[in-house]
């Protein structure tokens, strides 16, 4: 059991270090090749986590040689449009200027109902106000609207907006995190001048962001019992 535990545990390090030698690319966001190494590392580490006759050894290299022929390819990727293109693909539009394209459609194996889900999620639903729907080479439905049925931005009407403040986390669960405090601006006693305002103690506090301006963001601890 102990073995068994001893390999699980390296082979789970080796998988985090593969995953995170490909990148930080989400999974849903993977590429052909990325996806396949996913599975066949996956798989590569299943068996001699489950079969303590097979040397560990045997279960890391072929991880390993994946992982550097993954390397391998990103590299060639990236310096080659045309390897590129092989072994990722390349974008293909579906909808252009309003107007589906069928033999796109059906070259991607994309369905009518599945490209207007996407344009859904995009927050379209009428195909007319749509420019450009292009399907991404990680699977992703691109949505492009005519810039007439845009909403206007502050630019265009001329207005006058403040800048956007990142709110940073001075307090969590019940704790001061006191680098992101002083990134904010602020201070301890700011700190406790705030919580008293707002008739609470830090103990209380589940979570507390501020600003450099000042504005605050409170979730109170849910009372136990």
């Amino acid at each position: 059991m102990f073995i068994s535990y001893i390999r699980a545990v390296v082979l789970y390090l080796i998988l985090i270090f593969a995953v995170r030698m490909m990148g930080k690319r989400q999974l849903g966001e993977l590429e052909p090749s990325e996806f396949v190494v996913a599975i066949l590392i996956a798989d590569l580490a299943s068996v001699p986590m489950q079969d303590t006759g097979i040397p560990l050894l045997s279960g890391i290299l072929p991880i390993l040689t994946v992982l550097a022929m993954e390397l391998i390819l990103s590299v060639l990727s990236m310096r080659f449009r045309g390897f590129r293109q092989l072994f990722g693909g390349k974008p293909v539009m579906l909808v252009e200027d309003g107007r589906i394209l069928p033999a796109n459609l059906a070259k991607t194996r994309v369905t009518v109902d599945e490209l207007l889900q996407h344009l859904r999620e995009n927050g379209v639903v009428d195909v007319n106000t749509v420019q450009y729907a292009i399907l991404e080479v990680d699977g992703r439905v691109s949505t492009i609207v005519h810039p007439k049925h845009q909403p206007p931005t502050a630019m265009d009407v001329h207005a006058q907006v403040d800048p956007a403040e990142l709110p940073l986390t001075v307090v969590s669960d019940g704790v001061v995190l006191e680098d992101y405090l002083t990134a904010s601006g602020h201070d301890r006693p700011w700190l406790e001048r705030q919580l008293k305002a707002l008739g609470c103690r830090v103990e209380d506090v589940f979570l507390l962001t501020a600003t450099k301006n000042g504005k605050l963001y409170l979730a109170r601890r849910e009372a136990k019992g």
